[in-house]
């Protein structure tokens, strides 16, 4: 899940596009330790690395302070 900006909340599959690692938040964006894929943080599209596709995207609310599937 992500919050690239206060109130803006996404949230992606973890699983990397490329090689099924698991990635991570980096500086300013979301990175497979595995090959170094890198995402936007705002819509998981790629922004560098071996990976051929976006992250999917989950569908979430923010429920009072709770973010739920939406």
């Amino acid at each position: 899940m992500t919050q690239p900006t206060q109130g803006e909340v996404h949230a992606f599959s973890a699983i990397c596009t490329h090689a099924g690692c698991t990635v991570a938040p980096g500086e300013g964006e979301l990175l497979c330790p595995c090959h170094q894929s890198r995402y936007a943080l705002t819509d998981a599209a790629v922004l560098g690395g071996p990976a051929p596709e976006p992250l999917p995207a989950i569908q979430v609310e923010v429920s009072g302070e709770d973010v739920v599937l939406a």
